[in-house]
C-alpha cells in the first residue's frame, strides 16, 4: 500500500468528492490559487475552477452563512475556515443556524455542511492561532465532531463527513500535514462513531485524540520497555463517541487515561474519563486519569509552548504510576 502525507490525503478526499456530486463546493480565504496556507488544497482550483473553489474577502461570519444557505438549499459546502481559531467568528451560524434548523424545521431541512479546520500548538504560531476548541463544538448538539489522527482517518472521515446530511466539524492538527502514513487507492471511508485500536494491552488503557494519538502511541512505547503492556484507542469522532469501545477495553484492563490537546478544564478529557467512571466503575483498579493542555493561553515561546502540551514523557510517567499504585504516594 502506497504511503501519502495527511495533506495529499485531504486533498484526495476533497477531490473525489467534487468529481462524485457537482452540489459540492468548497468556500474560504484563500482556498483557490494559494491553495490554503498549508497548501492542502493545491491544485483543486485548476480543475474545478473558481465557481467550485471559492475564494472569499476575510468576512468568516459572511462566508459562512452563505454555505448554511446553499446546505439548506440543495448543495453540500465545505468551508475551509483557515485557522480553527477562527470559529467563535462563525459561532452563531455554525451553532444557532446550521446546528438548529433541522430540529427546528421539524426534519423538514437538513445543513449538509462540512466545516474544515485545525487544531494544535508547538507550531509557534502564538495564542491567537494555536487552540484547539474542539470541545466547544462538541458541546452543541447537532453537530458532528471528527479529529482525524493520521493521513487514513483523515481522507475517510473527510468522505464521510461530506457525504453526511448533517454539518460536521473536522480538525486537522496542523503540524500532522508532512506525516505519511498507508492510505489505499480504491476509495474508502470511515463511518463517524467507530472507534479504532491501534495497539493492544493488558494493563491501562490509553484514549488519545488527533495528535495525541501519536503522543500515546510513543508513551506506549515507552511503558513496554518497562513491562507495562497500554492499549492505545482513536476515538476518530467524537460526537458521535464510540462508548463502547472504550468500555470495553477499560474492562479488560481496569485502568484509564484520556489525553486530548485542547485544555483540560471542562473539555474532552473531563467528559470521556466521566463515562467511563459512570459507566465501567465496579471494572477499575485506580480511578481515571486525564491530561490535556495547560489552562492557559497558548505561548509564543518555544520553551514555554512545548510544556503548555501532553508529552510521551509525561503521559508515560502518569500512567506508570497509576499501573504499580504508586500515584497517591506521588501526590
Amino acid at each position: 500500500m502506497r504511503k501519502i502525507t495527511l495533506s495529499q490525503a485531504v486533498n484526495e478526499a476533497l477531490a473525489e468528492e467534487l468529481r462524485r456530486d457537482p452540489t459540492t463546493f468548497i468556500i474560504g480565504e484563500d482556498v483557490a490559487e494559494a491553495g490554503t496556507p498549508f497548501k492542502v488544497l493545491s491544485g483543486l482550483v485548476e480543475e474545478f475552477g473558481t465557481e467550485r473553489v471559492i475564494d472569499t474577502p476575510i468576512a468568516e461570519p459572511g462566508f459562512m452563512g452563505i454555505a448554511v444557505g446553499a446546505a439548506m438549499t440543495g448543495a453540500r459546502p465545505i468551508v475551509d475556515l483557515m485557522f480553527g481559531d477562527f470559529l467563535f467568528l462563525i459561532m452563531d451560524q455554525l451553532c444557532n443556524q446550521a446546528a438548529k434548523i433541522h430540529y427546528m424545521s421539524g426534519g423538514k431541512l437538513n445543513v449538509p455542511l462540512v466545516v474544515r479546520t485545525n487544531l494544535g500548538a508547538t507550531r509557534r504560531s502564538a495564542a491567537q492561532h494555536s487552540q484547539s476548541l474542539h470541545a466547544l463544538v462538541a458541546h452543541i448538539p447537532g453537530l458532528k465532531v471528527a479529529l482525524p489522527s493520521s493521513a487514513y482517518e483523515a481522507k475517510g472521515l473527510m468522505k464521510t463527513a461530506i457525504r453526511d446530511n448533517n454539518p460536521v466539524v473536522i480538525f486537522e492538527d496542523k503540524l500532522m500535514y508532512n506525516d505519511k502514513a498507508e492510505v489505499p487507492e480504491e476509495e474508502y471511508l470511515i463511518p463517524f462513531g467507530e472507534a479504532a485500536i491501534l495497539r493492544e494491552g493488558q494493563d491501562i488503557t490509553l484514549v488519545a485524540t488527533s495528535s495525541m494519538v501519536q503522543v500515546a502511541l510513543a508513551a506506549a512505547d515507552i511503558l513496554a520497555k518497562e513491562g507495562i503492556s497500554a492499549e492505545v484507542i482513536d476515538p476518530r469522532t467524537i460526537v458521535p463517541l464510540d462508548e463502547e469501545t472504550i468500555l470495553k477495553s477499560v474492562k479488560k484492563t481496569s485502568r484509564a487515561m484520556v489525553i486530548d490537546e485542547g485544555h483540560q478544564s471542562f473539555g474532552i478529557t473531563g467528559e470521556i474519563a466521566s463515562r467511563i467512571s459512570e459507566k465501567a466503575f465496579y471494572h477499575l483498579d485506580a480511578p481515571v486519569l486525564r491530561m490535556g493542555a495547560m489552562d492557559v493561553p497558548v505561548p509564543f515561546s518555544p520553551a514555554l509552548e512545548d510544556i503548555t502540551v501532553p508529552t510521551p514523557e509525561r503521559v508515560a510517567e502518569k500512567a506508570r504510576l497509576s499501573v504499580r499504585g504508586e500515584l497517591f504516594h506521588a501526590a
